[in-house]
């Protein structure tokens, strides 16, 4: 049954439910109480065929839930239903808040986005790239410019996830892929070790994507003399009452963690592996709780990403606390790649990537709209036109084949009536 109708959210003792947004009917919000059922069916018929173990999708409009609804299971093993507080690895989700905390301290007068790294970070100020060579080898020069803040921003730093020309060097090093739970490297150690080895690309001449944001992690914790964790719990999980999200879970909040589970041609899904491996179920309970990825590190509730969110579309401000200005929030959801190529009919902001031509992309939404998404399958978006918020978790790792994110948008969009 819809949770719009009656949202038992306010039910229960569950934290998550302590700081729920207001529901609305959807006929109050402009959407179609009728089309909206047609969402429930396809994430519910999507579990049932063992597609997706289950998840949770909140849909806030003006700020109020105009859905919120769980579905599938949290464990498909021990038959645990899905509960709408479960908790969520986000990975790449994490991005966003970590660029928040930039241009917070840019407000404080500390830094400036077109500032070189190395004014913080020293072992930036030389570094080298790696370019293939005719011999099927590659050679290493020399970066053509230093790198700055907003290109570790907007992705154009030229540093990706270890697998690029000079991969051989990165696996040497022990740093490839975005996965830093089963670490027990601080992340400022991580990062001093990234700045020596070879760039995929000169810095402003591509979008590559990959250990930017753990590099303005890092960052953070230079200038503000505080670990990661601390930084973003003091200045934005804590104003925002984001009372769910960690780096590693509290032991109390075990029972509420999402289980992983992987895409097969075959069998459907099937459970991802025990920690030992490197991502599977993660070292998020029982890691060495020593690496704070600010590129893929947080674990999450959709109420409190929605309040995030939510706090964004209100120009930088939620239930009177004020995280930025309206004219930071600007600035991080317009394009700043312009020559450099993307994705059809999208930009990169300062953090997200933001719709600069409907046609172009060819799926529903307006121009304005900014999210991403996680490499465990999570999504969301916001629509400044259209005040809504959208926050989808799952955890499906890998999602071969899924096409649950164009399903979950069209679906959306045509219960929206205006």
């Amino acid at each position: 049954m819809m949770l719009f109708i009656a949202l038992f959210f306010a039910i229960g003792s569950s934290s998550a439910f302590a700081q729920a947004f207001e529901t609305v009917s959807p006929g109050e919000a402009g959407f179609s109480s009728e089309r909206l059922e047609r969402l429930s069916e396809l994430l519910n018929s999507y579990s049932e065929q063992q597609r997706i173990s289950g998840g949770v999708a909140l849909v806030l409009r003006d700020g109020k839930a105009v859905f919120f609804e769980s579905f599938g299971k949290r464990d498909v093993e021990a038959d645990d239903d899905m509960p709408k507080d479960a908790i969520f690895r986000i990975a790449s989700q994490t991005k966003a808040i970590v660029s928040v905390g930039v241009m917070m301290l840019q407000e404080e007068g500390r830094l400036l986005i077109n500032d070189p790294v190395s004014k913080y970070l020293p072992e930036f100020a030389k570094t080298k790239v790696a370019v293939r060579n005719d011999d099927g080898g590659y050679d290493v020069v020399d970066s053509k410019r230093q790198i700055t803040i907003r290109d570790l921003l907007m992705h154009t730093a030229g540093i990706g996830y270890g697998w690029g020309v000079a991969a051989d060097q990165w696996k040497e090093a022990g740093i490839q892929g975005w996965y830093f739970a089963d670490r027990d490297e601080p992340i400022r150690e991580t990062v001093r070790r990234i700045a020596a080895l070879p760039m995929d690309a000169h810095p402003g001449e591509h979008f590559v994507y990959g250990y930017a944001t753990d590099i303005l992690g890092a960052l953070l914790e230079e200038i503000s003399g505080m670990k990661l964790d601390v930084f973003l719990s003091q200045k934005i999980l804590q104003p925002l009452k984001m009372h769910d999200t960690h780096f590693y879970l509290p032991k109390e909040k075990i029972d509420r963690l999402a289980t992983v589970y992987s895409s097969t041609p075959e069998r459907g899904i099937v459970r991802a592996a025990d920690p030992g491996g490197s991502v599977g179920q993660g070292h998020y309970v029982n890691g060495p709780r020593m690496s704070f990825s600010g590129g893929a590190g947080f674990l999450s509730t959709a109420t409190d990403y929605g309040r995030f969110l939510q706090m964004l579309l209100n120009g930088g401000e939620l239930d009177g606390v004020r995280i930025l200005s309206p004219k930071s929030v600007e600035l991080m959801t317009i394009n700043h790649l312009h020559d450099i190529k993307f994705r059809n009919g999208e930009g990169m902001g300062l953090g997200f990537d933001v719709l600069i031509d409907v046609g172009s992309r060819g799926t529903p939404g307006s121009l304005g709209d900014y999210g991403w998404g996680g490499a465990y399958h999570s999504t969301y978006w916001v629509s400044p036109k259209d005040r809504i918020v959208v926050v989808f978790f799952t955890q499906l790792l890998p999602a071969t084949g899924s096409d649950i994110h164009g399903k979950l948008r069209t679906m959306i969009y045509q219960a929206m009536m205006e």
